[in-house]
Protein backbone atom coordinates (compact mmCIF):
# COMPACT_ATOMS: atom_id res chain seq x y z
CA UNK A 1 0.00 0.00 0.00
CA UNK A 2 3.18 2.56 1.17
CA UNK A 3 4.42 1.80 -2.41
CA UNK A 4 1.58 2.36 -4.62
CA UNK A 5 0.87 5.97 -2.27
CA UNK A 6 4.19 7.07 -3.20
CA UNK A 7 4.00 6.76 -6.77
CA UNK A 8 0.37 8.64 -6.44
CA UNK A 9 -0.09 12.00 -6.49
CA UNK A 10 0.38 14.41 -3.73
CA UNK A 11 -1.43 12.89 -0.61
CA UNK A 12 -3.99 15.47 1.30
CA UNK A 13 -4.64 14.75 4.33
CA UNK A 14 -7.00 17.34 6.79
CA UNK A 15 -6.61 16.88 10.65
CA UNK A 16 -9.50 18.36 12.63
CA UNK A 17 -9.84 19.10 16.24
CA UNK A 18 -8.02 20.35 19.43
CA UNK A 19 -9.00 22.18 22.46
CA UNK A 20 -7.20 20.00 24.78
CA UNK A 21 -3.86 17.99 24.55
CA UNK A 22 -5.73 15.11 24.92
CA UNK A 23 -7.07 16.12 21.24
CA UNK A 24 -3.96 17.87 20.00
CA UNK A 25 -1.04 15.58 20.84
CA UNK A 26 -2.51 12.49 19.41
CA UNK A 27 -3.19 14.80 16.51
CA UNK A 28 0.20 15.69 16.03
CA UNK A 29 1.17 12.16 16.86
CA UNK A 30 -0.64 10.75 13.81
CA UNK A 31 0.61 13.68 11.63
CA UNK A 32 3.86 12.92 12.97
CA UNK A 33 3.43 9.20 11.89
CA UNK A 34 1.75 9.86 8.13
CA UNK A 35 4.69 11.31 7.28
CA UNK A 36 6.99 9.01 7.94
CA UNK A 37 4.64 6.37 5.94
CA UNK A 38 3.83 8.03 3.32
CA UNK A 39 6.69 10.08 1.02
CA UNK A 40 4.78 12.73 -0.47
CA UNK A 41 2.19 14.06 1.86
CA UNK A 42 0.72 17.45 2.80
CA UNK A 43 -1.12 17.67 5.92
CA UNK A 44 -3.24 20.75 7.00
CA UNK A 45 -4.63 21.26 10.85
CA UNK A 46 -7.93 22.92 11.07
CA UNK A 47 -8.60 24.21 15.01
CA UNK A 48 -10.51 26.30 17.00
CA UNK A 49 -9.23 30.11 17.42
CA UNK A 50 -7.59 30.88 20.07
CA UNK A 51 -7.19 27.11 21.74
CA UNK A 52 -4.09 25.66 22.33
CA UNK A 53 -3.55 23.98 19.29
CA UNK A 54 -3.12 27.37 16.97
CA UNK A 55 0.30 27.71 19.28
CA UNK A 56 1.37 23.74 19.27
CA UNK A 57 0.46 22.33 15.95
CA UNK A 58 2.65 25.23 14.37
CA UNK A 59 5.71 24.41 16.68
CA UNK A 60 5.20 20.67 15.56
CA UNK A 61 6.35 21.98 11.94
CA UNK A 62 2.49 21.85 10.23
CA UNK A 63 0.26 24.33 9.39
CA UNK A 64 -2.81 25.50 10.87
CA UNK A 65 -5.94 27.26 10.24
CA UNK A 66 -8.37 28.10 12.81
CA UNK A 67 -12.29 28.14 12.90
CA UNK A 68 -14.40 30.54 15.03
CA UNK A 69 -16.24 27.99 17.33
CA UNK A 70 -16.54 27.32 20.81
CA UNK A 71 -18.35 24.79 22.84
CA UNK A 72 -21.59 24.75 24.45
CA UNK A 73 -21.33 26.20 28.07
CA UNK A 74 -22.21 23.62 30.78
CA UNK A 75 -23.46 25.96 33.28
CA UNK A 76 -25.93 29.26 31.91
CA UNK A 77 -24.38 31.96 30.29
CA UNK A 78 -24.88 35.04 27.44
CA UNK A 79 -22.03 32.65 25.38
CA UNK A 80 -24.39 30.20 24.53
CA UNK A 81 -26.79 32.57 22.31
CA UNK A 82 -24.16 33.09 20.51
CA UNK A 83 -23.54 29.64 19.65
CA UNK A 84 -26.13 28.92 16.33
CA UNK A 85 -23.79 32.20 14.80
CA UNK A 86 -20.60 30.52 15.47
CA UNK A 87 -21.55 27.44 14.14
CA UNK A 88 -23.15 28.28 11.17
CA UNK A 89 -20.37 30.61 10.54
CA UNK A 90 -17.67 27.32 11.35
CA UNK A 91 -19.70 25.38 8.63
CA UNK A 92 -19.67 28.16 5.82
CA UNK A 93 -15.56 28.15 6.96
CA UNK A 94 -15.29 24.68 6.71
CA UNK A 95 -16.49 23.97 3.54
CA UNK A 96 -14.44 26.49 1.99
CA UNK A 97 -11.50 24.88 3.49
CA UNK A 98 -12.30 21.90 2.56
CA UNK A 99 -13.41 22.96 -1.17
CA UNK A 100 -9.88 24.80 -1.53
CA UNK A 101 -7.49 22.01 0.30
CA UNK A 102 -9.21 18.95 -1.46
CA UNK A 103 -8.31 16.32 0.42
CA UNK A 104 -8.24 12.55 -0.27
CA UNK A 105 -9.13 12.29 3.57
CA UNK A 106 -10.29 13.94 6.53
CA UNK A 107 -9.58 12.92 9.96
CA UNK A 108 -11.31 14.15 13.07
CA UNK A 109 -9.99 13.68 16.50
CA UNK A 110 -12.37 15.47 18.44
CA UNK A 111 -12.56 18.73 20.05
CA UNK A 112 -14.70 22.02 19.15
CA UNK A 113 -13.41 22.00 15.39
CA UNK A 114 -14.07 18.60 13.89
CA UNK A 115 -17.55 19.28 13.94
CA UNK A 116 -17.74 21.22 11.68
CA UNK A 117 -14.72 20.18 9.54
CA UNK A 118 -15.55 16.29 9.23
CA UNK A 119 -19.28 17.10 8.76
CA UNK A 120 -18.26 19.22 5.85
CA UNK A 121 -15.70 16.83 4.55
CA UNK A 122 -18.62 13.95 4.34
CA UNK A 123 -20.78 16.14 2.72
CA UNK A 124 -17.76 16.94 -0.36
CA UNK A 125 -17.35 12.84 -0.38
CA UNK A 126 -14.15 13.11 1.08
CA UNK A 127 -13.28 9.41 2.81
CA UNK A 128 -14.05 10.14 7.03
CA UNK A 129 -11.48 8.91 9.81
CA UNK A 130 -12.50 9.89 13.58
CA UNK A 131 -10.39 8.90 16.39
CA UNK A 132 -11.98 8.50 19.64
CA UNK A 133 -10.00 8.65 22.97
CA UNK A 134 -12.65 8.16 25.68
CA UNK A 135 -14.46 5.15 26.25
CA UNK A 136 -17.92 6.70 26.37
CA UNK A 137 -17.69 9.35 22.92
CA UNK A 138 -19.05 12.61 22.79
CA UNK A 139 -22.14 13.62 21.12
CA UNK A 140 -20.44 15.04 18.21
CA UNK A 141 -18.44 11.83 17.61
CA UNK A 142 -21.21 9.74 18.00
CA UNK A 143 -23.29 12.10 15.08
CA UNK A 144 -20.05 11.98 12.96
CA UNK A 145 -19.48 8.29 13.61
CA UNK A 146 -22.42 7.80 10.99
CA UNK A 147 -20.70 9.59 8.34
CA UNK A 148 -17.04 8.03 8.85
CA UNK A 149 -15.80 5.31 7.17
CA UNK A 150 -13.92 4.13 9.93
CA UNK A 151 -13.42 4.76 13.57
CA UNK A 152 -10.32 4.03 15.39
CA UNK A 153 -10.86 3.78 19.20
CA UNK A 154 -8.63 3.28 22.58
CA UNK A 155 -10.97 0.77 24.64
CA UNK A 156 -13.14 -2.06 24.01
CA UNK A 157 -16.93 -2.23 23.83
CA UNK A 158 -17.48 0.85 21.71
CA UNK A 159 -20.08 -0.91 19.53
CA UNK A 160 -22.27 -0.08 22.11
CA UNK A 161 -22.26 3.73 21.12
CA UNK A 162 -20.48 3.46 17.33
CA UNK A 163 -20.85 1.49 14.39
CA UNK A 164 -19.50 -2.08 15.07
CA UNK A 165 -18.52 -2.87 11.46
CA UNK A 166 -16.07 0.62 11.46
CA UNK A 167 -13.96 0.29 14.63
CA UNK A 168 -10.63 -0.33 14.84
CA UNK A 169 -9.21 -1.00 18.08
CA UNK A 170 -6.05 0.91 17.85
CA UNK A 171 -5.12 2.97 21.79
CA UNK A 172 -4.18 5.87 21.84
CA UNK A 173 -1.28 7.46 20.30
CA UNK A 174 1.20 8.52 23.22
CA UNK A 175 4.33 10.92 23.45
CA UNK A 176 7.32 8.35 22.59
CA UNK A 177 9.30 11.28 24.79
CA UNK A 178 7.06 10.51 27.72
CA UNK A 179 6.88 7.40 27.95
CA UNK A 180 10.76 5.99 27.40
CA UNK A 181 11.22 5.67 31.01
CA UNK A 182 13.84 2.16 30.80
CA UNK A 183 16.80 2.55 32.78
CA UNK A 184 15.64 6.53 34.17
CA UNK A 185 14.70 5.77 37.68
CA UNK A 186 18.10 6.54 39.70
CA UNK A 187 18.54 9.45 37.32
CA UNK A 188 15.33 10.55 37.68
CA UNK A 189 15.39 10.68 41.32
CA UNK A 190 18.70 12.76 41.32
CA UNK A 191 16.78 15.08 39.06
CA UNK A 192 13.82 15.62 41.73
CA UNK A 193 16.46 16.09 44.64
CA UNK A 194 15.17 12.83 46.36
CA UNK A 195 16.42 9.67 47.63
CA UNK A 196 16.23 6.08 46.15
CA UNK A 197 15.33 4.64 49.85
CA UNK A 198 11.64 6.05 49.85
CA UNK A 199 8.91 4.97 48.04
CA UNK A 200 7.99 7.87 45.39
CA UNK A 201 4.19 9.50 44.72
CA UNK A 202 3.62 11.45 41.79
CA UNK A 203 -0.02 14.08 41.57
CA UNK A 204 -0.72 15.34 38.79
CA UNK A 205 -3.65 16.90 37.67
CA UNK A 206 -2.47 17.87 34.00
CA UNK A 207 -1.05 20.86 33.04
CA UNK A 208 -4.24 22.71 33.99
CA UNK A 209 -4.05 21.27 37.31
CA UNK A 210 -6.73 19.37 39.45
CA UNK A 211 -8.42 21.73 42.29
CA UNK A 212 -9.39 18.72 44.24
CA UNK A 213 -6.39 17.01 44.05
CA UNK A 214 -4.19 19.51 45.24
CA UNK A 215 -6.40 20.86 48.01
CA UNK A 216 -6.54 17.08 49.20
CA UNK A 217 -2.84 16.60 49.03
CA UNK A 218 -2.20 19.86 50.91
CA UNK A 219 -4.64 19.08 53.72
CA UNK A 220 -3.07 15.64 54.02
CA UNK A 221 0.84 16.63 52.88
CA UNK A 222 2.62 16.61 56.44
CA UNK A 223 1.18 13.20 57.06
CA UNK A 224 2.07 11.61 53.74
CA UNK A 225 5.49 12.84 54.64
CA UNK A 226 5.68 11.93 57.97
CA UNK A 227 4.82 7.88 56.78
CA UNK A 228 8.04 8.00 54.40
CA UNK A 229 6.93 8.85 51.13
CA UNK A 230 8.39 11.29 49.13
CA UNK A 231 6.15 13.29 46.56
CA UNK A 232 6.79 14.48 43.17
CA UNK A 233 3.82 17.23 42.43
CA UNK A 234 2.38 18.91 39.18
CA UNK A 235 -0.06 21.90 40.37
CA UNK A 236 -0.87 23.02 36.79
CA UNK A 237 -1.48 26.65 36.42
CA UNK A 238 -2.49 27.49 40.20
CA UNK A 239 0.28 26.97 41.70
CA UNK A 240 0.28 30.51 43.71
CA UNK A 241 -3.32 28.79 45.43
CA UNK A 242 -1.68 25.47 46.16
CA UNK A 243 1.22 26.97 47.38
CA UNK A 244 -0.64 29.28 49.79
CA UNK A 245 -2.41 25.72 51.31
CA UNK A 246 0.75 24.60 52.01
CA UNK A 247 1.51 24.58 55.86
CA UNK A 248 4.35 26.50 56.83
CA UNK A 249 6.01 23.81 58.80
CA UNK A 250 6.92 22.15 55.77
CA UNK A 251 10.58 22.59 55.22
CA UNK A 252 13.30 22.07 52.81
CA UNK A 253 14.30 18.97 54.65
CA UNK A 254 10.98 17.01 53.56
CA UNK A 255 11.24 14.78 50.47
CA UNK A 256 8.85 16.93 48.29
CA UNK A 257 9.35 18.08 45.00
CA UNK A 258 6.25 20.76 43.85
CA UNK A 259 6.50 22.68 40.61
CA UNK A 260 3.24 23.96 38.59
CA UNK A 261 4.44 22.20 35.38
CA UNK A 262 7.29 19.13 35.02
CA UNK A 263 8.94 19.48 31.89
CA UNK A 264 10.57 15.83 32.18
CA UNK A 265 7.34 14.00 32.83
CA UNK A 266 9.21 10.82 31.71
CA UNK A 267 11.56 11.42 34.53
CA UNK A 268 8.67 11.78 36.77
CA UNK A 269 6.88 8.49 35.79
CA UNK A 270 10.42 6.69 36.04
CA UNK A 271 10.38 7.89 39.41
CA UNK A 272 6.85 7.11 40.53
CA UNK A 273 6.01 4.24 42.49
CA UNK A 274 2.33 5.13 42.67
CA UNK A 275 0.64 7.76 40.85
CA UNK A 276 -2.64 9.75 41.55
CA UNK A 277 -3.98 11.86 38.38
CA UNK A 278 -7.49 12.88 36.77
CA UNK A 279 -8.43 10.34 34.36
CA UNK A 280 -8.19 11.99 30.87
CA UNK A 281 -7.64 9.83 28.08
CA UNK A 282 -3.98 10.03 26.81
CA UNK A 283 -2.91 10.26 30.73
CA UNK A 284 -4.09 7.23 31.10
CA UNK A 285 -2.77 6.08 28.07
CA UNK A 286 0.51 7.41 29.31
CA UNK A 287 0.58 5.73 32.14
CA UNK A 288 -0.89 2.58 30.90
CA UNK A 289 2.30 2.14 28.70
CA UNK A 290 4.68 3.27 31.35
CA UNK A 291 2.76 0.54 34.02
CA UNK A 292 2.54 2.79 36.90
CA UNK A 293 0.33 1.74 39.35
CA UNK A 294 -2.45 4.21 39.20
CA UNK A 295 -5.01 6.46 41.82
CA UNK A 296 -7.76 7.67 39.34
CA UNK A 297 -9.68 11.17 40.65
CA UNK A 298 -11.99 11.48 37.56
CA UNK A 299 -12.75 15.50 37.33
CA UNK A 300 -16.96 15.72 37.29
CA UNK A 301 -15.91 19.21 35.22
CA UNK A 302 -15.77 17.15 31.96
CA UNK A 303 -18.55 16.55 29.40
CA UNK A 304 -20.88 13.58 29.32
CA UNK A 305 -18.28 13.21 32.78
CA UNK A 306 -15.82 11.06 30.12
CA UNK A 307 -13.52 10.86 32.98
CA UNK A 308 -15.51 8.48 35.12
CA UNK A 309 -16.20 6.82 32.07
CA UNK A 310 -12.50 6.02 31.55
CA UNK A 311 -11.12 5.70 35.15
CA UNK A 312 -14.16 2.59 35.20
CA UNK A 313 -13.24 1.19 32.27
CA UNK A 314 -9.76 0.41 34.50
CA UNK A 315 -11.41 -0.45 37.42
CA UNK A 316 -13.09 -2.98 35.88
CA UNK A 317 -10.77 -4.90 34.80
CA UNK A 318 -8.92 -3.93 38.30
CA UNK A 319 -5.96 -2.07 36.47
CA UNK A 320 -6.22 1.08 39.02
CA UNK A 321 -8.41 2.29 41.24
CA UNK A 322 -10.44 5.08 41.87
CA UNK A 323 -11.66 7.85 43.98
CA UNK A 324 -14.26 10.19 42.99
CA UNK A 325 -13.89 13.42 43.12
CA UNK A 326 -16.41 14.64 45.77
CA UNK A 327 -15.12 12.11 48.12
CA UNK A 328 -11.11 12.66 47.45
CA UNK A 329 -10.72 14.93 50.63
CA UNK A 330 -11.21 12.25 52.96
CA UNK A 331 -10.05 9.07 51.24
CA UNK A 332 -7.22 10.04 48.97
CA UNK A 333 -4.59 9.69 51.63
CA UNK A 334 -6.03 6.42 53.06
CA UNK A 335 -6.09 5.01 49.88
CA UNK A 336 -2.34 6.41 48.59
CA UNK A 337 -1.16 4.95 52.18
CA UNK A 338 -2.66 1.41 51.65
CA UNK A 339 -1.10 1.06 47.98
CA UNK A 340 2.15 2.46 48.36
CA UNK A 341 3.43 -0.25 51.10
CA UNK A 342 1.04 -3.05 49.49
CA UNK A 343 3.67 -4.57 46.48
CA UNK A 344 1.53 -7.65 45.61
CA UNK A 345 -1.61 -4.98 45.03
CA UNK A 346 1.04 -2.81 43.05
CA UNK A 347 2.24 -5.94 40.99
CA UNK A 348 -1.39 -6.37 40.39
CA UNK A 349 -2.83 -3.58 39.21
CA UNK A 350 -0.08 -2.97 37.16
CA UNK A 351 -0.12 -7.25 35.74
CA UNK A 352 -3.97 -5.68 34.64
CA UNK A 353 -3.15 -2.79 32.95
CA UNK A 354 -0.83 -5.18 30.21
CA UNK A 355 -3.97 -5.69 28.01
CA UNK A 356 -4.86 -1.78 27.97
CA UNK A 357 -1.24 -0.87 26.74
CA UNK A 358 -0.84 0.21 23.61
CA UNK A 359 2.72 1.99 22.41
CA UNK A 360 2.31 1.89 18.61
CA UNK A 361 -1.20 3.05 18.25
CA UNK A 362 -0.10 6.67 15.69
CA UNK A 363 1.84 3.92 13.56
CA UNK A 364 -1.40 1.41 13.54
CA UNK A 365 -3.75 4.72 12.90
CA UNK A 366 -2.06 6.10 10.21
CA UNK A 367 -2.15 2.45 9.16
CA UNK A 368 -5.82 2.26 9.23
CA UNK A 369 -6.44 6.06 7.66
CA UNK A 370 -3.77 5.32 4.37
CA UNK A 371 -5.37 2.21 3.78
CA UNK A 372 -8.63 4.26 3.01
CA UNK A 373 -7.06 6.80 0.58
Amino acid sequence: MVKELKQHKTLRILIAGGGTGGHVFPAIAIASALQKKAFDVRILFVGARGRMEMTRVPEAGFHIIGLDIAGLQRSLSPRNLLLPFKVCRSLAGAKKIVKRFRPDLAIGVGGYASGPLIWAAARQKVPVLIQEQNSYPGLTNRILGKKAGKICVAYEGMEKYLPKHKLYLTGNPVRESMVNIAGKRNEAIRYFGLTEEKPTLLVTGGSLGARTINESIAKTLEKILQDGIQVIWQTGTNFQETAALLSKKLNAGHSLYVNSFISRMDYAYAAADVVVSRAGAIAISELCVVRKPLILVPSPNVAEDHQTHNAMALVNQHAAIMVKDAEAAEKLEPEINKLIFDKNKQHSLVEKMAGLSYRNAADVIADVALGMI
